[in-house]
């Protein structure tokens, strides 16, 4: 799994990177067919308060999952958008358990339970 970090038009501390990448590295617990973690961090100037930007991207077999949130900082912001991955990973396992369920008692003509 590799993870990309862009910074669009700033210069991000490294000890910032680290971190953001640390938060990132948890998803691949949750999901071990992530391929590549894609973060754009970026500075809304139009706005004054949360106006850092974060996108993450989850390349993964089938659709990509997508987030983004802002924040006042960037590791808020990261942090907001690893959440809503978080939540995304875990309907999308879900979904994945319950259809294969389906499938097997559509095979044995058992329909009881559903």
């Amino acid at each position: 799994m590799k993870i990309n970090v862009r910074n669009i038009a700033f210069s991000l501390r490294k000890e910032a990177s680290d971190l953001i990448q640390n938060k990132v590295k948890k998803l691949a617990r949750l999901y071990n067919e992530i391929i590549r973690i894609e973060v754009s961090l970026k500075v809304d100037k139009s706005s004054k308060n949360k106006n850092k930007i974060c996108n993450i991207r989850l390349v993964i077999p089938g659709y990509d999952l997508l987030s983004g949130a802002r924040d006042e900082t960037f590791e808020g912001a990261t942090a907001l958008a690893v959440e809503a991955l978080e939540r995304q990973i875990e309907r999308r396992k879900t979904r994945s358990i319950s259809s294969r369920v389906r499938k097997h008692c559509l095979n044995d003509n058992e329909l009881s339970f559903f």
